[in-house]
């Protein structure tokens, strides 16, 4: 289970809030491996059920060890990335590494270079210097004989160059430097913190820093490295997100591991050694002391002293799976929530307090294991993922409530799923049905975020840099439930608006004219404007989108016109009027910074080459005039704004040249205003949706400047009016289990029953009958249809027990001896409240319930033998009864499986095989057989079968045990021959002192007895097998066998064998036969008795004593060796056959 954004916003939504930070990171290409990844918001840790659209981690995080990708062969130069907000996040940018020619860009550049040369090749066609009915480029001039186009259709243009006040200061010494972290305090503070880096490529670390402080709002700065420690490596800068004067940085662990805290906002510094290596840090969302840090060894500390002094809270913590407590839902500010994983590798959801997190003090808030990396904590809700039957379930807690599964549609059969909001007491989810690949569907909630109604069908997704998942979808700032999303149709991708949470969607409304005030000719619904709604971190990516609360009606979006949405020919439009309609402002991609709460864009364009020119709006982008910010042409890698509501400086972070240092141009746009807005400077305007007033179930006027008067209009105030509307069926979504039909009603969907009651409804009790539609949650309309809509109180009738089922709590049908099963009793309908549950486990126990609600955790019992019990659950009320079966099967862990053979056999004689358990009882098994050359295997529920063998030749028996989720197997080999001796020897007794009594011994002394055997007789050793048996005594069985070469010729007659015979037996009666087991220690070799069957291997060990037969024919290379069974017949008195002894 995955999760989009952050903060309950869209990913687009996080894209915005990531361009109002107060916290920039530049760095050259691939420099950003080893940089940290963004910081969370102040308000808690970001959601991380899937890979945020931006890079993030726990609040605050710290570079992540390990390689860092590989540096771009080229410059990276690219796009600027604004950031006025104040906070605490971090965005990768890029600067020069080193010395190129200007010419060469990196690869993101490269379209848009493409199509200025092919511009450039037009020579004297007009338009050298000008886009195509656009603004001209920087430093060229507007074209003389120029015709001028309606002011009130093109967007407009002002050539003249103005000058903004800046000034300009280098980072001396730096150059080399390829990484920068930037802090800007903001809210009437003057102070700027950079840090900046150098990170080698070859060692994977950061190898110098320095640290930088202005207190002129970036007029100039101090270099702090003296106070800091000269010989110091800083690696990371946090800021407290709730009190900008707590600054603690981190040093590179790679030569110390400690913490500088500062509470002067970065003046002085205290420097704290630490015992363990910080990976991430999350800041407490009300207690700015209060600190969770996470290690490269997954151990969780708390601080409650902003890093002074550390406690160990718990080990082995999933990445990213901590959180402190959500105030309103936590009562106690101090508790933590976070997934661990088990000694056995499980993962378990527990909370504790930060100071006391013993074992005694854990809490479990969900029963049993969660699948790992799935625990999500944010605003009023925690998730958690746990799957079964190879489907995921997901579970809720709503205001820390009893978990309950998450209810979608009965056949989305979701493959994937990723929270994507929580705001407003609601959940947005993204969802990947079973037959859907690259998109998802969109889902929202009711408030306890349990029951699901489809939002929208086949919203696009794609993977960003790091393998993680994106999902088209952009929550507008300022104005509640609007969003806009992009749907793929008949592989086409489009844009979709909805202003009511997903209720409905339209496509956009292409702008009438273009840049020059020609007709845009694009007609509804197979021509519109579509939009890029991702938001990445990696500055070649194309797509920017932005929104502000405090300017709620502009959206600036870069995208393109026509039937779907396009990666080439991208133009950036503006909407003033929230997304009703959109005009043009650029052919080419450009950052949009929005200064004075949107009384003023900014407009920065995209190129790899250095300018010394922005544009600047005062009309909501109808007209764009430009203005220099430096003297000197420089390549910009970043801006960032001054943290607030006014937002009136900025700085611009870049180099003159690739080997110079960083310069840090200030930009302070005051000089532009001469005055602040006065009351008449400004007029109504009221939200609408093409016309439509009531938007969520309210009539909003907003404030807005004219567009005609240039002052400075300071804090933003919100909607001037907002009047409730009255309801309509517009309100109105279809409720859980219905669906929206062509006619716009709501019909209940093939698979759902409306008259089934929900399993808490009691006789004499009341539950909500809905009426197929439930209000859009947070719409403020009253009267109207409210009532007609609205789920209405009933009476629970009574009604007799139906749909039982009794189920274990993981869904399977095993248990293991000895351990808890919990077993979960289900009633789709009846009353439960008065009803009698008796439960028989089969085992000879039974217990009773008086009602369901006694029995929601759960019914735990210990089976303490293992076999298959029958688990009977009767459900009795007064009006009548319901009854289920559970078979289930208990068995303990098998640890190993021997197989049991003869060494030998005669063809057409009956073979026993047995497979031999440890331990014996483990409870339902499956065994699967191969043997001789079938090809199909012989499956059968007992350990033992019998077969023949009809031609000789060795052939291999496998047995494979199947003991719930284990499956153990043995091999053994088998020789058939029509006819062979055996013997059977002892030794003399001081062999047994030595004897460990285990196949690895009994394999080495076969062959030094085979060994002394060949050298007392001459045999050649492919007439003799020898294989030593177990136990004690020690015994062993001694083979003739008629061996005969590979061509099939010269094979020994009965009359060879029993020559072989007699020599072996005269020998082993002179005592000839013996051998030295160690120095001093003589064994003989005696003849003992014949044996009166083929003799079998009963060790209970993995490979039993199979290598037994494996004896001296492999170092001759042949195929048939060690052991085989003879053929009845009669022989002489001496050396015997089977069935025929020796008188």
């Amino acid at each position: 289970m995955g999760k989009v954004g952050a903060g309950g916003r869209s990913p687009a939504r996080l894209g915005a809030l990531l361009a109002g930070a107060g916290l920039l990171v530049l760095c050259a290409p691939g420099a950003c491996g080893g940089a940290p990844r963004c910081p969370e918001p102040p308000s808690g840790p970001a959601p991380r059920w899937a890979p945020a659209p931006a890079p993030a981690a726990a609040a605050g995080a710290a570079p992540r060890r390990g390689p860092p990708p590989l540096p771009l062969p080229l410059p990276l130069l690219g796009r600027p990335l604004f950031a006025v907000a104040p906070g605490d996040r971090a965005l990768p940018l890029a600067r020069a590494p080193g010395s190129r020619a200007a010419a060469e860009v990196a690869p993101r550049s490269g379209r848009r270079r493409r199509r200025e040369a092919a511009r450039g090749k037009a020579g004297g066609g007009g338009r050298a210097g000008r886009s195509p009915r656009g603004a001209p480029r920087d430093g060229a001039r507007p074209e003389p004989g120029t015709p001028e186009r309606d002011p009130d259709r093109a967007t407009r243009f002002r050539m003249e160059e103005l000058r903004l006040t800046s000034t300009t200061f280098a980072l001396t010494g730096d150059s080399a430097h390829n990484q920068a972290m930037v802090h800007w305090s903001g809210h009437n503070s003057s102070v700027i913190l950079i840090l900046t880096k150098l990170y080698d490529y070859n060692l994977g670390s950061i190898t110098e820093s320095s640290l930088w402080r202005s207190t002129d709002y970036g007029t100039t700065y101090e270099k702090l490295n003296d106070k800091v420690g000269l010989k110091t490596i800083l690696s990371y800068l946090y800021v407290c997100p709730t009190n900008k004067r707590k600054i603690m940085l981190l040093t590179d662990p790679e030569i110390e591991s400690s913490l500088l805290i500062s509470s002067d906002e970065g003046a002085t510094y205290q420097k704290y050694r630490l015992n363990f290596y910080i990976q991430s840090l999350l800041f407490h969302p009300k207690q700015e002391d209060w600190i969770l840090a996470y290690s490269q060894d997954q151990k969780l500390y708390s601080s409650a002293e902003f890093g002074r002094r550390w406690q160990l809270i718990q080990e082995g913590v999933v990445p990213n799976r901590f959180y402190w407590s959500v105030m309103g839902s936590n009562k106690e500010p101090d508790l933590v929530h976070l997934e661990a994983r088990t000694v056995d590798g499980h993962s378990q959801y527990l909370t504790c307090r930060m100071q006391n997190c013993t074992e005694a003090n854990r809490n479990k808030p969900f029963p049993g294991y969660i699948d790992p990396d799935s625990l999500i904590v944010q605003d009023d809700y925690v998730f958690v993922q746990l799957t079964s039957g190879g489907r995921p379930h997901y579970y809720v807690s709503y205001r820390r409530n009893a978990f309950a599964q998450m209810k979608l549609p009965k056949y989305a059969l979701p493959k994937d799923m990723h929270v994507i909001s929580t705001d407003e007491n609601q959940v947005f989810a993204a969802v990947q049905e079973w037959n859907q690949n690259d998109t998802y569907n969109l889902y929202i909630s009711d408030t306890r975020g349990v029951y699901f109604t489809l939002a929208l069908e086949n919203v696009q997704s794609s993977r960003g840099p790091e393998g993680n998942i994106m999902i088209d979808l952009y929550e507008v700032a300022g104005i509640k439930g609007m969003f806009l999303a992009n749907k793929k149709i008949d592989n086409q991708v489009k844009t979709f608006i909805t202003y009511n949470k997903g209720r409905d969607w339209r496509l956009l409304q292409a702008p009438d004219t273009d840049l020059r005030g020609d007709p845009v000719h694009c007609l509804l619904p197979y021509c519109s404007l579509h939009l890029h709604l991702k938001v990445s971190e990696n500055p070649y990516t194309s797509g920017i989108i932005a929104s502000r609360d405090t300017a709620p009606s502009i959206i600036v979006a870069s995208g393109n016109i026509g039937s779907e949405l396009s990666d080439s020919d991208i133009s950036m439009f503006v909407s003033s009027d929230a997304g009703n309609t959109w005009r043009q402002i650029f052919e080419e991609e450009h950052s949009v910074l929005y200064l004075d709460q949107g009384g003023v864009l900014v407009a920065m364009k995209h190129t790899s080459l250095p300018i010394r020119h922005l544009w600047l709006s005062f009309d909501e982008g109808r007209s764009w005039s430009k203005y220099s910010f430096t003297s000197i042409p420089l390549f910009v890698d970043g801006v960032l704004g001054e943290p607030g509501e006014e937002t009136l400086i900025m700085t611009v972070f870049g180099h003159f040249s690739h080997r110079s240092e960083w310069q840090l141009v200030k930009v302070d746009y005051k000089s532009i205003f001469d005055r602040r807005c006065a009351e008449e400077d400004y007029r109504p305007w009221q939200l609408h949706s093409q016309g439509e007033a009531c938007i969520m179930g309210a009539k909003r006027i907003y404030k807005k400047r004219k567009s005609e008067r240039k002052c400075m209009q300071g804090k933003y105030a919100g909607a001037m009016e907002s009047e409730p509307c009255v309801c309509t069926e517009a309100d109105f979504d279809c409720d859980y289990g219905y669906e929206r039909h062509s006619n716009g009603q709501c019909l209940p969907a093939f698979w759902f029953n409306p008259s089934s009651l929900s399993k808490d409804c009691s006789l004499g009790q009341s539950y909500l009958n809905s009426t197929g539609y439930r209000k859009v949650v947070s719409n403020n309309c009253t009267d109207g249809v409210r009532e007609q809509y609205t789920a209405k109180p009933q009476k629970c009738p009574g009604k007799a027990p139906r749909g039982l089922r009794i189920v274990t709590a993981d869904g399977k049908l095993t248990a293991e001896q000895g351990h808890n099963v919990t077993l979960m009793v289900q009633l789709e309908e009846g009353d439960v409240q008065r009803t009698l549950i008796q439960v028989d486990f089969g085992d000879g126990i039974a217990v009773s319930y008086v009602n369901l609600s006694s029995m929601e955790d759960g019914i735990k019992h210990v089976y303490h033998n293992v076999g298959i019990f029958r688990v009977t659950v009767q459900v009795d009320n007064s009006l009548g009864s319901d009854s289920a079966v559970l078979y289930l099967h208990v068995t303990c862990p098998l640890e190993h499986v021997h197989l049991s053979l003869p060494f030998v056999t005669t063809k057409n004689k009956e073979v026993n095989a047995t497979a031999v358990l440890w331990p014996s009882q483990v409870g339902t098994l499956t065994y699967v057989w191969w043997y001789g050359n079938n090809t199909e295997p012989l499956i059968t529920l007992e350990g033992s079968i019998s077969f023949k063998f009809t031609s000789e030749g060795m052939n291999t028996i496998t047995v494979q045990v199947s003991a719930g989720n284990a499956i153990l197997q043995d091999t053994k080999t088998i020789a058939v021959y029509e006819e062979f001796r055996s013997l059977r020897l002892s030794f003399s007794p001081n062999l047994d002192d030595y004897n460990p009594d285990i196949p690895e011994w009994r394999r080495d002394i076969s062959r030094v007895i085979k060994k002394s055997l060949v050298e007392a007789t001459g045999v050649p050793g492919q007439h003799i097998l020898v294989a030593v048996l177990p136990g004690l005594p020690t015994a062993a069985e001694l083979f003739v066998l008629p061996y005969q070469d590979p061509t099939g010729e010269n094979k020994r007659s009965a009359e060879d064998l029993e020559q072989i015979s007699e020599l072996l037996i005269h020998k082993l009666n002179q005592n000839s036969v013996h051998f030295e087991l160690k120095p001093g220690v003589q064994i003989l070799v005696h003849a003992a008795h014949l044996t009166a069957a083929p003799l079998v291997d009963l060790t209970p060990t993995h490979s039993g004593s199979a290598m037994l037969m494996l004896l001296s024919v492999v170092f001759v290379g042949l195929a048939v060796f060690v052991i085989y069974k003879f053929k009845r017949r009669s022989s002489p008195p001496r050396l015997g056959l089977i069935g025929k002894p020796i008188p």
